[in-house]
């Protein structure tokens, strides 16, 4: 259906404004994180002149070289693992036939609705059991378990969409499962996967509950963990938290324009079978 003239206006308008709303609070930290810090009070407001030494403070006395480089291994592995078993068990949910798969299958969105709040006392007993506290395997092996509900539900609704003929001219060709998966399926599927994996980067990223419980020492602290720390002893400088915020959030921000045509197709566009 062609949109009017006035329709499309309309559009623009509240287009528009939802973006000013998103835009506006992201404008103000970085501009306080700018701001020299004598003269910046946690308001809004167009610094004097532009203090990029900031981000050097920030980052030096913050100890974010460390923190960065924790969340980078954590999130790099989490992304790993998950993409891995996801693919693999998306496709057998997908296109295997095996006993229970149904009731398997719903069992495993279960972890969609289980907040980490519900199981994260236990879980920090069970794993200071088998001495993984304070370790990076705290980290990754449970993100990488609650990212695998959403996961493998996504790759087992790209799988399941991909057309029957061209898996069964594959195995008239003598295709076993592994070659479907890895040959066909895959290839066809990376921007869905690519989608999937920025999404569960940014959800590790951002993690803080998980790291506050299981992590002590400050060599294994993650970035907003790091960054919490941080606030707790520098309350009054806007400017050197703001800056701390910027630098925290500035790789997830970066990661996402670099691959923003491959997640924008992943979630509108789906499989491609050129």
């Amino acid at each position: 259906m062609k949109l009017s003239r006035k329709e499309k206006i309309v559009n623009q308008v509240v287009l528009a404004l939802f973006a000013l709303f998103a835009l506006v609070p992201l404008l103000g930290v970085v501009l306080s994180s700018l701001t020299p810090s004598a003269e910046n009070f946690g308001g809004f407001a167009l610094p004097s002149r532009l203090v990029f030494s900031n981000y050097a403070d920030a980052w030096a006395r913050g100890n974010f070289s460390v923190y960065m480089l924790s969340s980078v291994i954590v999130a790099l592995s989490v992304v790993a693992l998950t993409v891995l078993l996801s693919v693999t068990a998306g496709f057998a949910f997908a296109r295997l036939r095996f006993v229970g798969s149904s009731v398997l299958f719903y069992l495993l969105l279960l972890g969609l609705m289980l907040p980490a709040e519900a199981f994260i006392i236990p879980l920090y007993f069970n794993l200071r059991g088998v001495n993984l506290t304070d370790t990076y395997w705290a980290l990754i092996l449970p993100q990488t378990t609650q990212s695998l509900a959403f996961s493998i539900f996504w790759m087992r609704n790209q799988f399941r969409t991909f057309p029957n003929e061209v898996i069964e001219a594959a195995r008239l060709d003598g295709a076993r499962d592994s070659q479907v998966l890895w040959r066909v399926l895959v290839p066809s599927t990376v921007a869905p996967i690519m989608t999937m994996a920025l999404l569960v980067f940014m959800w590790t990223w951002n993690e803080f509950l998980l790291p506050l419980v299981m992590i002590v020492s400050d060599a294994r602290r993650t970035a907003p963990l790091g960054l919490a720390f941080f606030q707790g002893q520098n309350t009054t400088d806007y400017s050197l938290l703001s800056a701390a915020g910027v630098l925290v959030a500035l790789p997830i921000a970066l990661l996402y324009f670099a691959l923003q045509k491959k997640f924008i197709s992943g979630m509108v566009g789906g499989i491609s079978t050129r």
